[in-house]
């Protein structure tokens, strides 16, 4: 396990993720298979915004107490004759209330319901006595919701259209089709995990699944830009092929795109406990689960997804493979070199010796003999023999009485 975290933080390449790529293509494509199934078969879990409808809210306190979601619920089908879509607690403390979604009522419906709601739950008013008052409702349009829908559509082919052209000029064509593709696997797993699980579809859910396309081209834009530092000039070497040096790409940002999604998993998570659990407002539930799902989501498509498919579609151009192939070349040849590697001469290393390499030079020069037959000028044994022997001042001195 430690050598795997001291690969993964150190990025060297250990993790082969281009070279598996039929893998993840094969886990990816199975999962948009399942959701775009999902979406065609059970369809979505829209909404009133959407759809339209009536909205009851009424005080969460009662003369009795706590008015509970399951009481509401109770009377409401009782009254109307059919069960609201949801029923969810708003807000804590004295400023608590609980909203109602149903289809859509007539006036005489929404009269009778609200006064059993009244007659039965008791809610109090601002003053603390119990008041009919304090019962609100409200129609809502299925044309709000579908004109969010087509602002939402018209704002995504303006989003793609800009990223595509972007990608095409700061990168290669090849690099923004690899992009968009990535993209579009983001939108439908997000939008298939909502039609899978059944969670309603809301104007926030919308607005959030926006909002994780930015994300997922951040990080996909990060390895792109790896990328494309590592295969600058890769066509003159024969160091590494394109896909070795996207791999490389994917390794050296693995952990930067990891500590990125952690990251901005956090404050998802903390609207998901604060504005459910503690403030039970739905509409931060809704877009807490689309980015969680979303940034789940693009961190996948950014590693796994967009760098292979890259390398796929670069892969076909000839001078890439041609390069791939001079690689190939270069490298049988070196072990060539090594296997059929033998001693020059008698007395001389062998080619399998660990410590040899085979066209190294000798590492200790060899013992010349004397240009003539005469032998060294001997001197005092143990003194260096090279400098000429000088008589010293005081030898001379005496020589010359």
């Amino acid at each position: 396990m430690a050598g795997t975290l001291g690969r993964l933080y150190t990025g060297t390449g250990a993790f082969d993720i281009v070279g598996r790529r039929r893998i993840w293509y094969s886990i990816s494509g199975l999962l948009v298979v399942v959701c775009l199934l999902s979406i065609l078969l059970r369809g979505f879990n829209l909404g009133i915004d959407f759809e339209g409808g009536t909205r009851l809210q009424l005080p969460a306190r009662g003369a009795q107490g706590v008015i509970t979601t399951q009481q509401v619920e109770r009377v409401f089908t009782e009254a109307a004759g059919q069960p609201p879509e949801s029923v969810q607690t708003v807000g804590t403390g004295s400023a608590a209330s609980i909203l109602i979604r149903s289809g859509a009522l007539d006036t005489h419906k929404t009269f009778v319901v609200k006064k059993a709601l009244f007659d039965q739950l008791h809610p109090l008013g601002k003053d603390g006595r119990p008041s009919q008052q304090a019962i609100s409702d409200s129609a809502v349009s299925a044309t709000w919701g579908g004109e969010i829908s087509k602002q939402a559509l018209i704002a995504l082919v303006v989003f793609l259209a800009l990223v595509s052209v972007f990608l095409a000029i700061y990168f290669e064509f090849r690099m923004a089709m690899a992009a968009l593709i990535a993209l579009g696997h983001d939108v439908l797993v997000t939008a298939g995990v909502y039609s899978l699980i059944g969670f309603e579809v809301t104007p926030a859910s919308v607005i959030g699944l926006l909002t994780i396309l930015g994300f997922s081209l951040y990080d996909t834009v990060v390895v792109f830009d790896k990328v494309q530092e590592n295969t600058r000039g890769l066509l003159g070497l024969t160091r590494r092929t394109y896909a070795e040096a996207a791999n490389l790409a994917i390794n050296q940002t693995l952990m930067r795109s990891i500590n990125t999604s952690l990251i901005a998993v956090l404050p998802v998570l903390s609207l998901l406990v604060v504005g459910v659990g503690l403030l039970g407002v739905g509409t931060l539930k809704d877009l807490a689960l689309v980015q969680m799902v979303g940034i789940l989501a693009g961190a996948m498509s950014s590693i796994v997804l967009a760098t292979p498919l890259v390398v796929d579609l670069t892969m076909r151009r000839p001078e890439y493979r041609q390069q791939a192939e001079r690689v190939a070349q270069r490298r049988a040849k070196l072990a060539r070199k090594v296997t059929n590697a033998e001693p020059d001469s008698v007395g001389e290393p062998s080619g399998d010796d660990p410590t040899i390499v085979a066209g190294d030079a000798p590492t200790t020069a060899p013992v010349l003999p004397p240009k003539s037959g005469r032998s060294a000028p001997a001197g005092r044994r143990g003194q260096p023999v090279g400098k000429s022997k000088r008589p010293s001042g005081k030898a001379g001195r005496s020589s010359g009485h």
